[in-house]
């Protein structure tokens, strides 16, 4: 396997470098930086990315995207990720990380050209409505309806934990659309305008202090018979490609790999009554570098990912693989921070005496929601036994 780009390739990495160099403000550059305390900055670096039309890259032209190859995509995320740069999550949100693909793949032509070119300038967000009380992992339970009554869909219910719908304008909702049909056949797809009347937005504050999720609650909400995304009553099945989608993308490899080195600056220049810290304690460089050679496994399966993208395959099994294998590898890294901190690892962001800016203390806390977010690990695992090993499933 040849890992290097080609000269077309590496122009086009250059050319993203210098763009971030030159323009993205340096208060949204860098670990520890609170996104969601500078989405003014953040709103207008995004106009920036958009007007390069690297909001994503690879879609269509015919749809306002940039027609550029699967690579030219992950060298952008790659590029963005290695300068610290926001996430290309918090450039366009799920709205380019999941909502654009699926539209894309299963909407009308109505709906790419009304929705694409709109999410690419980056003019609106989106938020997925997949979660509810009691159907979480097991989302085919979900009980939100979505009722038929002459032109229109009439929806009710709730959804929960639905990361940023408090700053988006569009949600792309999974509704039962047919209760007399088992569970996974009776399910369709909306696209929801936030705004509509009963729509209701309540915010939920995870433990580490953070606004990222909310409540949605739907009375009586009406929306046009073709805000239907595909087939109805096959939206499990497009779900499916939707959860895949997103599995792919959560988490960044390269993050990982500088957090760690981050910590091992840490260790080589503190000391611990006298001593440097990394020497005090023999086991830490065992210890940091399990959790270096983890990130490269975890880059190795990005590389997997986009390779199969490149070849026009959706990941399925391996894209829960990565999740799973991306998601718990924050959780040790987290856990050997705060080791090798000691009891300075547990002040938080704000404080002049936390280390590298209280990201360990917010990355052990915010990194428990990781293993369930996108699909429990327990989740990814069966996945990862039935599609990928051909295992039975369990009774």
């Amino acid at each position: 396997m040849d890992f290097r780009f080609s000269p077309e390739e590496e122009a086009f990495r250059r050319e993203v470098h210098d763009f971030i160099e030159t323009e993205c403000p340096p208060n949204l550059r860098g670990e520890g930086v609170n996104l969601f305390q500078e989405v003014g900055n953040l709103f207008a670096w995004r106009a920036k990315v958009a007007k390069k039309g690297w909001v994503a890259p690879a879609w269509p032209k015919e749809y306002g995207g940039a027609g550029m190859t699967i690579m030219e995509q992950f060298i952008y995320n790659l590029e963005t990720a290695r300068m610290r740069a926001p996430a290309p999550i918090f450039i366009g949100g799920l709205a380019v990380a999941v909502i654009g693909p699926t539209i894309i793949i299963y909407g009308t032509e109505e709906q790419k050209k009304e929705h694409i070119p709109r999410i690419l300038s980056g003019e609106v967000m989106w938020c997925q409505g997949f979660s509810e009380s009691g159907a979480g992992s097991d989302l085919a339970s979900l009980q939100t309806r979505a009722v038929k009554d002459g032109d229109d869909y009439v929806i009710n219910g709730q959804k929960i934990w639905t990361t940023l719908a408090h700053m988006s304008q569009y949600m792309l909702l999974l509704a039962r659309s047919d209760p007399d049909v088992p569970k996974h056949k009776g399910l369709s797809y909306f696209i929801v305008p936030m705004k509509a009347p009963g729509v209701t937005v309540r915010p939920l504050y995870n433990m580490a202090g953070s606004h990222e999720f909310n409540e949605v609650f739907f009375d009586n909400m009406r929306i046009p018979a073709n805000n239907l995304v595909g087939e109805e009553n096959r939206g499990w099945y497009q779900a499916v490609t939707t959860l895949d989608i997103e599995r792919s993308n959560i988490g960044s490899a390269v993050g990982q790999s500088q957090g760690v080195e981050d910590l091992v600056r840490f260790a080589r220049e503190n000391r611990d009554n006298g001593v440097v810290r990394i020497a005090s304690d023999p086991s830490l460089r065992h210890e940091l570098a399990e959790r270096y050679i983890e990130t490269q496994a975890s880059l190795m399966l990005s590389y997997r990912m986009v390779t199969m993208q490149a070849r026009g395959l959706i990941p399925n099994y391996e894209a829960s693989a990565t999740k799973l294998y991306s998601m718990e590898l924050n959780q040790r890294i987290a856990n050997t921070g705060l080791r090798l901190m000691g009891l300075y690892g547990q002040l938080s962001r704000g404080s002049k005496w936390a280390p590298l800016k209280g990201r360990m203390e917010f990355q052990y806390i915010r990194s428990v929601a990781n293993t369930i977010e996108g699909g429990t690990s327990e989740v990814q695992r069966n996945i990862v036994a039935t599609r990928g090993l051909g295992l039975p499933r369990g009774e």
